[in-house]
């Protein structure tokens, strides 16, 4: 359900907003969240595989603020980003991809001045860990407890942690619990992305969801 359109749309709205002007965002992809944030002073997009970042360089080649890099955040010259003051990092859906998921919140704290910010979108709940969470490589899902824990021991501050997805989380249990499933169907993404998640986005807009399908993170450098 990650991959359907209106989701992504949902998602990358929440996560504009605590955004400063400069920003390094990290699992860049070709650059669907990028667009969204394309007008601020500098973004540098990251990306471990070359070809999603040679498209990310034709899609942003008329933008001189946004830059390409094939780049790990555990890689040692990470840490040279600093140099270009960023105020902001955000890396959505992508942590959980991460085996040293500590090190490279460590590696964002490295780069940023204090007061700066972390967004992150991160997988919820181990309870709903199955076969699509192994397919996508995902090493971990997460709470809101835990990923505090872990960012707080990394140098940050919890800002503001939530659920997000409070239908999304018992489509992925049946997925991954019942149905046993390595991937979702296109009618279950179509579904959802068509019917549910209009009226979620505006349900949650107003009311906090006890639990979700992802935990939406706001993390403050110490």
């Amino acid at each position: 359900m990650t991959r359907a359109v209106n989701y992504f749309s949902w998602q990358a709205r929440i996560a504009m907003a605590p955004l400063g002007r400069r920003i390094v965002e990290v699992g860049c992809g070709i650059g669907n969240f990028t667009r969204m944030i394309a007008d601020r002073d500098l973004v540098i997009g990251l990306d471990i595989e070359p070809a999603c970042i040679e498209q990310h360089k034709a899609n942003f080649q008329n933008k001189p603020n946004v830059r390409s890099m094939v780049l790990d955040a555990m890689d040692p010259a990470f840490a040279n980003l600093k140099n270009d003051n960023p105020d902001s990092v955000v890396c959505l859906n992508v942590l959980e991809h991460i085996e040293d998921d500590l090190g490279t919140l460590k590696a964002f704290a490295n780069i940023l001045p204090k007061g700066g910010k972390a967004v992150l979108i991160v997988p919820a709940f181990m309870a709903l860990y199955g076969p699509i969470d192994k397919h996508l490589g995902h090493y971990r899902r997460y709470t809101c407890a835990s990923f505090a824990a872990t960012a707080t021991q990394a140098g940050f501050k919890p800002v503001e942690l939530r659920y997000m997805n409070t239908v999304g989380f018992f489509g992925w249990w049946v997925n991954a619990k019942i149905l046993k499933r390595e991937e979702q169907s296109e009618g279950q993404i179509d579904l959802f992305d068509q019917r549910i998640v209009p009226v979620m986005e505006i349900l949650e807009t107003w009311v906090t969801p006890p639990f979700g399908q992802s935990v939406f993170a706001v993390i403050e450098k110490l």
